[in-house]
């Protein structure tokens, strides 16, 4: 427990990390969520991960959240004929409505379908066309009519290619000059949606956010299949994280921010539907937000990428974790790197070291990461003064840790956005509330049934803290918390409290 990394570690799970024994492994180096891609597989495979991961997470008795990831209206392309084609500068490359494979209509001249049949309305002659992650790059030339005679009988976009590469299918496609219709959540996504409900998944991270009405409209659907969001210390809660990853959506993001409950820098498309040079200076001014909004930030894609295939990171890739702890970041993620890559378990390693050995600094230096929380960020005022409160006495005092009462997590979320630099010990009654403190920082909940009172409290607490050894009898800890103890959004005292011995 003395090692406890206060930023959270989270890891995508796929093919390299099906096996129970190997979601273990990730989770006793330091995993606190687990991220299941509703991109790729359908439910029953779904279903398989998820009995694999919970039979990973049992057997370390660890609390662990898991987080489903909602694809979100991303534009693919559709089949290559041939498996694929090598584009050139200078070709020209015709979208058409419908589900046509990628074919050669003459030489340089080349048709290709999508999964939105309306780019060919929706995209402005000048826009760029970007494939795969900007590997392709093309420039919109004009729209040409069904009439058309070199047409076949519908509307086309036509591009010319700028910088070729090889097309293989259902590349993703990015159009960052065009105001795309697609709603925020496709059929799948809601589909999605329900399973993750069903499945008493954690949170819900909603893809390709441009405004606060998507996120809306995520929380009416979730509200709709029986999940509350909106009411302050709701037991049903199931968090949404916004992912930022959109021009669109850092012209919002402060609407965002209020609109959900975090976010994630999704760095992949950001960088791709924006200039890449801006991502860095992106990346610090989402989580600058985020903070002063009061939500927890996650720093994604391509952390430690060089993993998937090597036992050791780039130096370039430690200083982008440690970077994004220093700018704030309440989380860091592994997309491939656990996914699919050869040696998931190091990798998690590797990125909990480097944080451990970030917050170190911060906490050597005295450095603040970021500014304590707005109030215009906050829901619950009451309970930030409080949080705001422990951090003055964590201050003066220097406890060996803090200790909440928490019960649907609310009272924990704020001592989290406090960044106190003292791990947050964080009891509760309620399983979903244990799964969804995972995610925050500093924050290490533990499930234990609700005490009758404030000393059977204090009692669990000694039982608890030096009974597992985290701490020494007689060292101090503050303890925060309400009553009556186990009711949601009581919170008032504060307490300074020398542990006693466990009782035998």
């Amino acid at each position: 427990m003395s090692d406890l990394v206060l930023t959270k570690v989270l890891a995508t799970l796929g093919p390299a990390t099906a096996d129970p024994t190997n979601v273990a492994k990730l989770i006793q180096e330091g995993v606190r969520v687990l991220r299941l891609n509703f991109s790729h597989g359908g439910f029953d495979e779904f279903a398989r991960t998820l009995a694999s991961a919970r039979e990973g997470i049992a057997a370390t008795k660890l609390p662990v959240g898991i987080l489903g990831d909602l694809s979100g209206p991303k534009i693919r392309c559709r089949g290559v004929t041939g498996g694929s084609l090598e584009l050139n500068p200078g070709d020209t490359v015709e979208f058409v409505a419908g589900d046509d494979d990628a074919v050669v209509v003459t030489p340089g001249r080349i048709r290709l379908g999508t999964t939105y049949d309306p780019i060919v309305t929706e995209v402005e002659p000048g826009h760029r066309v970007l494939i795969n992650d900007g590997a392709i790059r093309m420039l919109a030339t004009v729209r040409r009519e069904a009439s058309h005679p070199d047409g076949d009988g519908r509307p086309a976009l036509l591009c010319r290619v700028t910088h070729g590469n090889l097309l293989s299918p259902s590349k993703g496609i990015n159009l960052p000059d065009t105001e795309v219709s697609a709603p925020a959540l496709t059929d799948w996504d809601r589909r999605c949606a329900a399973w993750a409900v069903e499945n008493d998944l954690d949170f819900v991270a909603l893809s390709f956010v441009r405004k606060a009405a998507d996120v809306d409209e995520l929380l009416d659907l979730l509200e709709s299949l029986g999940r509350d969001n909106r009411t302050m210390n709701s037991r049903t809660r199931l968090p949404v994280i916004a992912k930022i990853e959109k021009p669109q959506a850092i012209e919002a993001l402060d609407a965002i921010l209020a609109a959900s409950d975090g976010v994630m820098v999704a760095r992949g498309d950001l960088g791709v539907e924006m200039d890449v040079a801006e991502v860095p200076v992106l990346q610090k001014q989402i989580v600058k937000h985020a903070h002063t909004m009061g939500r927890p930030v996650i720093v994604a894609t391509q952390m430690l990428e060089s993993m998937i295939s090597a036992p050791t990171p780039t130096r370039a890739e430690v200083s982008d974790v440690a970077n994004a702890i220093l700018d704030g970041a309440d989380a860091t993620m592994l997309s491939g790197e656990t996914a699919v890559g050869r040696f998931p378990v190091i990798t998690v390693k590797t990125m909990a070291r480097t944080a451990r050995i970030a917050e170190g600094y911060l906490a050597r230096s005295g450095l603040k990461p970021t500014q304590r929380p707005a109030p215009e960020g906050l829901r619950d005022h009451r309970a930030a003064a409080i949080a705001r409160g422990v951090a003055a006495i964590v201050e003066e005092l220097e406890p060996r840790y803090v200790v909440i009462w928490s019960e649907t997590g609310g009272g924990a979320r704020y001592l989290s956005h406090c960044r106190l630099r003292r791990p947050i010990i964080a009891f509760t009654s309620s399983p979903r509330a244990e799964r969804q403190m995972t995610l925050l920082y500093g924050i290490h909940p533990v499930l234990v049934e609700t005490p009758p009172g404030t000393e059977s409290f204090i009692r669990t607490i000694d039982d608890t803290i030096v009974g597992r050894g985290w701490a020494e009898a007689g060292e101090t800890v503050l303890v925060v918390k309400g009553e009556p103890i186990g009711t949601p959004g009581v919170t008032n005292k504060i307490r300074i409290h020398e542990l006693r011995a466990p009782l035998a």
